[in-house]
Parts: structure tokens; C-alpha cells; sequence
């Protein structure tokens, strides 16, 4: 036998004997726990618990005889052996990866080897654990003997009566069965199952095959809301069939008994899923609002239209044309059918519009709108996108001059309204990585024009002028001002080559001013424009104006139409506000001047909050006339006389729904009778107020059931705290007067005469 074969059969050897080692000591073990598990639970758990005990045996037997390995049998015969030199790993090397010198040496060990076989001996057999592991497995099995054996499991433990003497006479529940035949267009299959509760779609069939042994004289289902509806014997079965239209706490009453043949603290749950309606989502185009470019022929449309239970092939595209404007303004409806595409739960709906097919007209909309239906039967569920509008942009204004008027669009109104700049600004801000520097600052600019438009608009209800081009200052060499220019050739309203009256005297025609001269009443002078309301300034420039004098600069250039006062009908406190909003505007406006929307935003913000504001305050205000009382008889005034004062009762305050959660929750703190009739009813009227309704009548159920029971009344409690609505926030308290304080008050006193 060669030294290759000698150590292969030791280290076998070795090997089975840690394997036999492991299964000595697992097998009482798992013997004990099968034999204790048989005797409590039954033979099916007594299976379970000796295969879990046989397969860690085997996986710590298998890690066991894995240490036992090639290197560990080198250090054990470096161990075991002085000749081998410490070099027992040479043996087990392949001879073509050693030098010749670890070859010399390997051949002189093998010498040795076959010199004196003597190879490690196996691990020793451990007595003592081995004994206490075949102990303590006798004690397990000799506990199972001892322990009583199990009552036999049933699907339904009968309960006794007190009613009847023999209990071999109470039915006994031996199968169940719930079949559930979803509606039609869900396209659910009908499915049954051996479990009482239920989760099924609104609409769906449900019926009950109850088996019992005996057979009962009746079965009855009893609703949450005392409702019943009984059972039908069929041959030896019991059947019940319910119409789930929403969502039912239910038992099973046997011979009106609920607690006899099925047995259950919490009653069975039925819920109801509704049938959501179906969501569309815009996919093209990407704004509701689209600018129709002259000579566009197409205008497509994408929606896609998702349903839990899928959405009806054909769907209406409702087309709104509207023509003309103000009050002449027409409207042309039409319909088209689509047809959608992809899967029964998502389906998505195309087309592409002519516009001027349509009929769209210069200043008018086109106004496109999906609406789509389920598959609910009979009534199905519909569902519109929004508005899609394809609008033509208006003219520009005749009187656009300049450079701002011949580079920017002009838009409708409502496109400057400070809100619209927040958002736009936002926009910017989010879209700054993905465009150019230039075309940004642009933008901002823009958003700044937009601004300053929006704080001249708001600025004409505190009596400011439009703002004009930048003027010089008055000085004393300046050029005499242009004569005013020459109205047109025309006579159609009375015009006529007046002379031109003195500018100390009136308005200079063309000044920028809205007067009404014709108006001598008091209307006109309290708006300052009767005769010789402006008597006492000027509105151009004078030759005995000096530069620097604020005199001077005030009689040139102001007048009484600036003043807020005189302006507007608003009260002091809204001007205040408005004054305060235009700021925050002029500082809107600076900074997206400056291409700094970022820092425009909190300005712009605090603007629209000032404007809502002023929104909502009253403009009208009305003499205030109080009423009219009776004179106070002195003469009975203290005289304690109460002859013709009859007591009235203190009105007690009125209880609404939204407090029988409170009152009940309150009884129920104080070990008191809560009214759960009417809690039921209050449950049932709200069910959107319960995250979740049947829980809740389920715990009522239970106290109803138990009325002495503390932990259904706190289970209660719980379930309506998260009902009750949050009381206001009580007054803080005055602190305590403190030292200082104290003193202070003191001081007073003796300062007092």
C-alpha cells in the first residue's frame, strides 16, 4: 500500500467518525421534539418539527466533515510525527509544482511513512455528551407520554347551550363555502373560497353553502344594520345569496342562535371596492393653451385614457369653435367619434384637427375636449380631459410705437397678471440650465416689461400718471417748448382752431391728462376738474422755474391728481396696502430687469399677497345708524321689585352629527352608557369621516356584544380618536406678574394722589 493510499483511508475514517459523532447527538433530540410535538399539536406538526430537526442535523453534520480536510490532516501529522519536519504538506502536493529540492525532501518522508504507517488517530468518541444528548432525549420522550393528549382539531368548535341538555343535538358546521361571480364587464372569473370574509367588487353576487350535521331548523345571515336574509336548504346544503352594493358586517345565525354552530368574536367583513371612473392624461400637446400660426393646416391631439376595469373603445372629441367678440361673440359645437387604441385598461386616443377646416377665425378659439366611458354596466362612468384651446393671437394695437412695441407679442391680459409672472419666472428659473445666456436675459427682460406694465395698471388707483420717456430738468437756457400741435383736419366733433389758452392757466392739450371740464358740479370740484380747481399750480414747465429749488420742482411738475387722497375712492388703510404692492413690484421689475428672476421672486411674491389683499377689502362705506332703543325706566333700576320677569331657561347648545363621535367618546372615558345606536347610524352616514368604517362597527359590535368588557371600550376610544375633530386653539394665558413687575406696579400706586 502506497503513502497516497494509507492517507486517504485516514482521513475517511477520520471523517465518519465526527459524522457518526453528530448524529448521535442530534437523533434523541429530534426523536424527544417529535415525540412532544406528536403528543400536543398532533401527527402532522410531529412530521414538521422531526424534518426541521433532521435537516440542521445534517447541515451541522456536513459543516462538521468539512474541517476534516487535506491541510487539517498536514497539521495533524506535523503534530502527531517529529520526522516529518514540519513539512507534511509536501505529500499532498503534485510532484511537477515542487523544486527539486522540496522533491529530496517528500521522497524522504514517504520513506518514513512506509518506514512507520502511524497516521493521526480519529477524534475521540465524546461519553459525556453523548449520554446527557440520549438523557435529555428519554426525558422529552417520557414527557410526551405523560402529557394529556390534544382534543381533536375541527374547522367549528360547537359551543354548548344552556337552552338544550344534549349537546350530541347542536348542528355543527362541517364545510363552507363562498362563491363570488364578479359583474360581467370586470372581466373577473368567478372564484370560490372556504374563508367568510370577503373583498369583492361593488356589484358582485355572493353566495353562501353552508353543510351542517345535525341539520338546524333555520340560518339566518344578520347584517350590521339588524337586517337578515335567509338561508335556503337545498338537499343537505344551506345556501344564501347577496348582491354586494356596499360594504356589510355579517354573522351566521344557526336557530337564531349567532353563537352556537359558528363561533367568533368579530363579525365576518364583506367590502365592497367601488368601480373608480376612468383618468385621461394630455399627451399632446403639452400646453392647454396653444397660438394658432397662420396658415397651420393640422393640430394634433393625443390623450390617454386608464381604467381599473377597463375603458370603452370609442370615445367623443366635443369641438368648440367660437367666432367674434364682446358681446357678439358665437359659438359653432360639433362632435367627433375616436377610436382608442391598446389594452382594455389603457387606451390611448388620437387624432388631428384642421383648423381652418374647422372654420377658426381671426381673434377666435378652438376648443377641443375627450370624454370617455367605462365599462360599467348599466350606467357607466364618464370622464373629461380638459380644455384644449387653440387660440388666434389678437392684432398688435395700433398705437405699439417704439422698440418695445415692435419686438414684443402682445397677449391678452390675463397673461401679465402677477401670479402668471411668478409662474413664469419659476419656469425660467427651471428651463435656465437647458437655454443660452442671451436667450434668458431676454426672457427676464421680458418678464420685467410685463411687471412694469402690471404696476402702471395697479398704480392708476393711487392717482399715478402713465410714466413717459426721461425728461431734463427745467433750466433757464433751455430751448422754449414746441407749440402744442394743431388737432386733426377734421371738424366732425366741433374741432376748431381755438387759440392756444395760457399754460399758468389751464392743461396743455395732449399732456397725458384725462380732464373733464364740462363738469362745473360738485362732482367735478371734488375730482379736481372744476374751474379753478387748477388755478393753483401748473402742469408744464415755467420760465421762473429755477433748478434745485423744491418749489419750483413741485409747481412744475405736480399736481393735485397725484395725491392719493384725491384719487380713488379706497380707504386710507387699502392705499397703504397698495402703495406697499406697488413696491414690492418696482422691486420685482428691478430685478428681473437685471436678469435676476431668482431674487425677483420674493418681491413678486409678497406682491401678489398685498394684491389679494387689497381684493378683498371694502371699497363702499356706509353711515352707521344705530338702533333706536327704548328709555331706561330709572325709577326700577336696583329696587329688586321682579314683577312681569318671567326666568327663561339657558339655552342648552345644539348637537350636530360632528358631535356623536365626541359625546360618545366622552361617555366612553367615563365609564358611561355612549349612545352606539347612534354611532352606528352616525358611521353609516359618514363613511368618507372613517378610514375605515367596518373596523369601527365591528368594535361597537363587540362592546354592544360585551357591555362590561374594558378592553372593547378602550379598543373604542381608539378607533374614535382619529374621528374627533381638533378643538381651537384655547387664548394663552397673561404670565404671572414677576418681581420687576411687582415694583413697577407699586410705583404707580404711590405716584397716585
Amino acid at each position: 500500500m502506497n503513502v497516497a493510499t494509507r492517507l486517504q483511508r485516514n482521513l475517511a475514517s477520520i471523517r465518519r467518525r465526527a459524522l457518526a459523532i453528530v448524529l448521535l447527538l442530534a437523533l434523541p433530540l429530534a426523536l424527544g421534539l417529535a415525540a412532544l410535538a406528536w403528543r400536543v399539536a398532533g401527527v402532522a406538526p410531529a412530521i414538521a418539527v422531526a424534518a426541521v430537526a433532521c435537516v440542521v442535523a445534517a447541515v451541522l453534520a456536513l459543516r462538521r466533515v468539512r474541517g476534516f480536510d487535506r491541510d487539517w490532516q498536514a497539521r495533524a501529522l506535523d503534530a502527531a510525527r517529529t520526522d516529518m519536519d514540519d513539512s507534511a504538506a509536501l505529500l499532498f502536493a503534485a510532484p511537477a509544482t515542487l523544486a527539486p529540492l522540496q522533491q529530496l525532501q517528500r521522497a524522504r518522508l514517504q520513506a518514513r511513512i512506509e518506514a512507520d504507517p502511524s497516521m493521526p488517530a480519529p477524534t475521540p468518541w465524546p461519553a459525556r455528551a453523548l449520554a446527557a444528548a440520549w438523557f435529555g432525549g428519554a426525558l422529552l420522550v417520557a414527557a410526551a407520554l405523560w402529557w394529556p393528549p390534544s382534543a381533536p382539531r375541527e374547522t367549528v368548535t360547537p359551543s354548548t347551550s344552556a337552552k338544550t341538555g344534549n349537546a350530541a343535538a347542536l348542528p355543527v358546521l362541517r364545510s363552507q363555502a363562498l362563491e363570488i361571480r364578479a359583474p360581467a364587464y370586470t372581466g373577473q372569473a368567478p372564484r370560490t373560497q372556504t374563508e367568510l370574509d370577503a373583498q369583492a367588487p361593488a356589484g358582485a353576487t355572493l353566495r353562501w353553502t353552508l353543510h351542517f350535521a345535525p341539520q338546524p331548523r333555520q340560518v339566518a345571515l344578520q347584517l350590521h344594520d339588524g337586517s337578515e336574509i335567509a338561508f335556503v336548504r337545498e338537499d343537505e346544503a344551506w345556501v344564501a345569496t347577496l348582491r354586494l352594493e356596499q360594504s356589510w358586517l355579517y354573522r351566521v345565525a344557526v336557530d337564531g342562535d349567532i353563537d352556537g354552530a359558528l363561533t367568533r368574536a368579530q363579525p365576518w367583513r364583506l367590502d365592497a371596492v367601488a368601480d373608480r371612473p376612468p383618468e385621461i392624461r394630455v399627451r399632446r400637446p403639452e400646453a392647454t393653451l396653444s397660438t394658432y400660426a397662420p396658415g397651420q393646416r393640422s393640430w394634433p391631439l393625443t390623450f390617454e385614457a386608464s381604467d381599473d376595469h377597463g375603458v370603452a373603445v370609442d370615445a367623443r372629441l366635443r369641438i368648440s369653435v367660437t367666432r367674434g367678440s364682446g358681446e357678439g361673440i358665437t359659438f359653432e359645437d360639433r362632435t367627433l367619434s375616436l377610436r382608442g387604441r391598446g389594452e382594455a385598461g389603457l387606451k390611448t386616443f388620437s387624432t388631428t384637427l384642421d383648423p381652418a377646416a374647422l372654420g377658426i377665425e381671426q381673434g377666435g378659439d378652438l376648443v377641443a375636449q375627450l370624454e370617455v366611458r367605462d365599462n360599467r354596466v348599466p350606467t357607466p362612468q364618464t370622464a373629461r380631459s380638459p380644455s384644449l384651446i387653440l387660440r388666434w393671437p389678437p392684432p398688435a394695437p395700433i398705437d405699439a410705437d417704439g422698440l418695445e412695441g415692435l419686438a414684443r407679442d402682445v397677449l391678452p391680459t390675463y397673461f401679465r397678471s402677477q401670479r402668471q409672472i411668478i409662474i413664469d419666472a419659476e419656469k425660467l428659473l427651471a428651463e435656465r440650465p437647458r437655454i443660452d445666456p442671451a436667450t434668458f436675459e431676454a426672457r427676464s427682460d421680458a418678464l420685467g416689461v410685463d411687471q412694469r406694465i402690471l404696476r402702471l395698471r395697479y398704480g392708476q388707483f393711487l392717482g399715478e400718471e402713465s410714466e413717459g420717456g426721461a425728461q431734463p430738468p427745467p433750466t433757464a437756457d433751455a430751448a422754449p417748448p414746441p407749440p402744442p400741435r394743431k388737432p386733426l383736419p377734421i371738424d366732425d366733433f366741433g374741432q376748431a382752431d381755438a387759440p392756444a389758452a395760457p399754460v399758468e392757466a389751464a392743461h396743455a392739450e395732449g399732456d397725458g391728462h384725462a380732464h373733464d371740464h364740462d363738469d362745473d358740479g360738485p362732482a367735478g370740484a371734488a375730482s379736481g376738474n372744476a374751474p379753478g380747481a387748477h388755478a393753483d399750480h401748473d402742469h408744464g414747465p415755467r420760465d421762473a422755474t429755477t433748478f434745485g429749488r423744491a418749489e419750483d420742482v413741485m409747481a412744475s411738475f405736480g399736481h393735485t391728481h397725484d395725491l392719493p387722497g384725491a384719487a380713488t375712492m379706497l380707504d386710507p388703510a387699502t392705499r397703504e396696502v397698495l402703495r406697499a404692492a406697488l413696491g414690492e413690484m418696482w422691486q420685482s421689475e428691478l430685478q428681473l430687469r437685471q436678469y435676476a428672476p431668482r431674487a425677483a421672486l420674493p418681491y413678486a411674491n409678497r406682491a401678489l399677497e398685498l394684491i389679494k389683499q387689497v381684493q378683498q377689502a371694502d371699497r363702499i362705506y356706509l353711515a352707521r345708524v344705530g338702533a333706536t332703543l327704548p328709555p331706561v325706566d330709572l325709577s326700577r333700576r336696583l329696587g329688586g321689585e321682579r314683577d312681569g320677569i318671567t326666568p327663561r331657561p339657558v339655552p342648552a347648545p345644539a348637537t350636530t352629527d360632528a358631535d356623536v363621535p365626541a359625546l360618545a367618546w366622552t361617555a366612553l372615558a367615563w365609564n358611561g352608557e355612549a349612545d352606539l345606536a347612534g354611532l352606528v347610524a352616525w358611521t353609516q352616514a359618514h363613511p368618507r369621516q372613517v378610514d375605515d368604517p367596518l373596523a369601527l362597527l365591528a368594535t361597537v359590535d363587540a362592546l354592544q356584544r360585551d357591555p362590561a368588557c374594558d378592553d372593547c371600550r378602550q379598543a373604542l376610544r381608539a378607533q374614535l380618536w382619529r374621528v374627533l375633530q381638533r378643538p381651537l386653539a384655547a387664548p394663552v394665558l397673561r404670565p404671572a406678574i414677576d418681581a420687576l413687575g411687582a415694583r413697577y406696579l407699586d410705583a404707580l400706586q404711590e405716584d397716585a394722589p
